[in-house]
């Protein structure tokens, strides 16, 4: 059912990406995650590039990507390319590590002419901060497991003792906007437990919903455990992206760019999370007749 979808629209989607991209700096930045974590990157670029349209799309119908496979991550995220350049997007940020690390490649292979901007664990400035050669890095099942991750270790943290945890329990915290109070704290403890016990002076928030829970978690670690995530990098890479393809739209009138926000599941529900994670008040319009992939 879905391959036939993915079949159905690859005309369309080869249309609109045929053309000459340069000539469309006005058009909105697509972004897209599994769920609600990805809005922690959206707000990084809206402080980045407070003059660029942004569409958010949460795939919280087949969330979460985290235990799946490579294979039904990368269909995932071809659906999702998809459904934004219905919404004439000019760029992609895959803001999703499970996303990035399965299937960025793929998309940029299938969508040849499109740009997209991936995330990629803070590994590398963690490394340099380090003063006690030991970091902590969390991240969801699929992230912890998966060989970039691994790689990334070994040619940017060489010599460094890393301290890896799974924590998708952080995940659900995030999707059901939870991110602060005594249960929270709770689970917090629980669930860093495993690399605050090396003794580790940075941590890096390898998923992007965790950025959500910052406050609470630089709570829990201490003030000598420097927290880093990777979502102002992410940022400067877009604006770099945009003004290497002259794709960057330009300052009118101090005018600020608008966000339209998708979900592929319950839009209601969505909205609650992404106003607790943004702090202003959203609305979420629901993408209809999505697809669901089984898992």
């Amino acid at each position: 059912m879905t391959q036939q979808i993915l079949r159905n629209q690859e005309h369309t989607s080869e249309q609109k990406t045929r053309g000459d991209r340069r000539g469309r700096p006005s058009a909105p930045i697509g972004v897209f995650d599994s769920g609600a974590g990805g809005l922690t990157i959206l707000a990084d670029l809206r402080k980045q590039l407070p003059h660029e349209h942004f569409v958010f799309f949460g795939d919280t119908l087949n969330n979460p990507y985290g235990p799946r496979t490579d294979a039904e991550v990368r269909e995932l995220a071809q659906l999702a390319t998809r459904f934004l350049l219905e919404q004439d997007v000019k760029m992609i940020v895959v803001a999703c590590n499970t996303a990035s690390q399965a299937a960025l490649e793929t998309l940029r292979m299938a969508f040849p002419q499109l740009p997209f901007v991936g995330v990629v664990p803070a590994v590398k400035p963690a490394a340099r901060l380090s003063q006690k050669r030991r970091i902590g890095v969390v991240a969801t099942n699929g992230s912890v497991k998966a060989a970039y991750l691994q790689n990334l270790i070994a040619t940017h943290a060489a010599g460094v003792e890393v301290a890896v945890a799974a924590c998708p329990e952080l995940v659900t915290l995030v999707e059901q906007g939870r991110i602060e109070g005594p249960e929270v704290d709770v689970i917090l403890r629980q669930s860093l437990r495993p690399v605050l016990e090396k003794d580790i002076d940075v941590l890096v928030l390898g998923c992007t919903h965790f950025p959500a829970l910052r406050l609470a978690i630089e709570k829990i670690v201490g003030e000598n455990v420097q927290v880093i995530d990777s979502g102002s990098a992410i940022a400067r890479r877009t604006q770099w992206v945009l003004e290497t393809e002259e794709l960057l739209r330009p300052a009118e009138q101090e005018e600020r760019g608008t966000v339209q926000l998708w979900s592929s599941g319950d839009a209601t529900a969505f909205q609650r999370t992404a106003s607790v994670i943004l702090g202003y008040p959203v609305t979420v319009t629901q993408a209809k007749n999505y697809p669901q992939v089984s898992g």
